[in-house]
């Protein structure tokens, strides 16, 4: 018996060098040479390096009765000796267990593989991740194998523990709630292309805002722009509500709303001379001449006037001309996109000034192109202002304040007092 039970762990031990040594690596030399990316893949995730321990496991299997110096027929009918039984029984019954766990775990790998080549082949794969449905495959793969590996380690058949998992449902309910109810906003995702990886998004209950980099059963992960990793629970992405920028790289175009602060003192009516001068000048010509040329159209010189005797077609206001302007301006640039709303408008003025809304689009998506445009627009805007006669509103900082103290200092033999500041100049 010991010269038999020897044996078995020389032949198992030789099976072991043999598979892991011989059989490994002379597939993985032949898939290098044939440079097929399936095998690749199936390499990458060892499905052959989880199969070969069946292997030494198949020996101990069928090579302990004989090692025992029995035969299969007499430890099945009890004619050994009851230790001899029960040891045959015992390592029967752990190496098949084994090699349920065995095969459990290559299969585990193989639908690994799978994924891996529907990532890597497929460009649907970005648009219809799966991987929430492979870590499903994976669960349910184990759960059976766990079935089994009790029903065979207790000697009974798995259909007894099957039929009572009916009663058990409950329990399993509460015990894999959240794995079900993550599997439904998996296949919710999915199904209604709510999210992709590449995606940019926005969830400001999680204060996430950034590139979503994994989308798996439980969680979708996003990469905020500050390099930081958000785990969001799959769930939360379908009871609550979140922004998804994918319309806006898919349309082309991206919305450029801000407002200048215009002065409100610096508004005024600009005489004949002040608009045929802006008309002169080349850079202000293309773009306010036709708005020049539609006034006098509908306004004739002889048509009214303003009690001064001045027409009223000269009285265009330097802000209306600066509004024509900049839409010209923009209608001209090559980097706005023409086909989305285009306006420059003007909002409802408050103690900061008159609000001058530029509303377009940029027709480059890319947050550095855009931003470069965004500014290059306000920096020229900014710096024409005088050209129109206008300012733009700041409020007062530290600076000025001890210029106005000199201002308002009473002077020597002056009757007014700093309290009484009128007539000095702001």
């Amino acid at each position: 018996m010991a010269i038999g039970l020897g044996a078995l762990v020389v032949l198992a031990v030789i099976a072991d060098w043999m598979k892991s040594r011989v059989l490994s690596k002379a597939l993985g030399r032949v898939a290098s040479e044939a440079e097929i990316a399936l095998d690749k893949s199936f390499f990458d995730k060892n499905v052959l390096g989880r199969l070969a321990p069946i292997i030494p496991a198949l020996v101990v299997y069928y090579g302990i009765v004989p090692a025992l110096g029995m035969t299969r027929a007499e430890a099945e009918a009890g004619l050994a000796p009851g230790y001899l039984i029960l040891f045959w029984t015992a390592v029967r019954r752990l190496t098949a267990a084994f090699i349920v766990l065995t095969l459990a775990r290559t299969v585990s790998a193989f639908v690994g593989a799978f994924h891996h080549i529907y990532m890597r082949a497929y460009s649907e794969s970005i648009a219809r991740p799966i991987k929430g449905y492979v870590q499903v495959a994976t669960l349910v793969i184990y759960v059976i194998a766990g079935v089994l590996m009790v029903a065979t380690l207790l000697g009974r058949s798995p259909l007894v523990f099957l039929s009572g998992i009916g009663a058990l449902a409950a329990v399993l309910m509460v015990v894999f709630r959240n794995t079900l109810v993550s599997f439904a906003a998996s296949i919710q995702i999915t199904s209604n292309d709510i999210l992709r990886i590449g995606d940019w998004v926005e969830v400001p209950q999680v204060n996430a805002n950034g590139t979503v980099v994994d989308i798996d059963l439980h969680t979708v992960r996003v990469q905020n722009w500050d390099k930081t990793i958000s785990t969001i629970p799959t769930q939360r992405l379908i009871a609550e509500s979140f922004k998804n920028w994918r319309g806006m790289s898919e349309s082309g175009g991206r919305r450029i709303k801000r407002a200048i602060l215009i002065d409100v003192n610096s508004v005024r009516f600009l005489d004949d001379d002040e608009i045929r001068e802006l008309s002169r000048r080349e850079r202000l010509r293309a773009h306010i001449g036709d708005r020049l040329d539609e006034v006098a159209r509908s306004e004739p010189s002889g048509s009214g006037g303003d009690g001064n005797g001045t027409p009223e077609a000269s009285q265009r206001t330097n802000l209306e001309l600066f509004r024509a302007y900049v839409e010209g301006y923009l209608r001209a640039h090559p980097k706005t996109h023409q086909e989305m709303t285009l306006m420059v408008r003007q909002l409802a003025p408050g103690p900061h000034g008159a609000p001058i809304e530029i509303y377009c689009f940029s027709n480059d998506t890319e947050w550095l192109s855009y931003e470069a445009f965004q500014s290059k627009i306000f920096d020229h805007l900014f710096a024409i202002l005088p050209e129109f006669g206008l300012r733009a509103f700041q409020e007062r900082s530290g600076s000025d304040l001890p210029r106005r103290r000199d201002a308002l200092a009473p002077v020597d033999g002056d009757p007014k007092s700093a309290d009484s500041p009128s007539g000095v100049s702001d």
